[in-house]
């Protein structure tokens, strides 16, 4: 779980950071601080991963590497 990619960033429209997961579409949530929004998408990867199991949906293997360069 720890090793999928990650990016948080401001979001000036709706005042909270945004936590991606880019690796597992549509995986993402966002919190008031910084350290709530990794806490958030870590439950949030956790749920995917366990709704994907239900579903015997195809799971990626975490890259462990930055996805894309901006």
């Amino acid at each position: 779980m720890d090793r999928y990619e990650i990016i948080i960033y401001w979001s000036e429209e709706d005042n909270v950071y945004i936590a991606e997961v880019p690796e597992l579409p549509g995986c993402m949530t966002h919190g008031e601080s910084h350290e709530s929004a990794v806490k958030n998408v870590k439950d949030a990867i956790q749920l995917w991963i366990k709704t994907a199991k239900e579903f015997n949906d195809f799971i990626p293997e975490p890259k462990g590497r930055r996805l894309v360069y901006a």
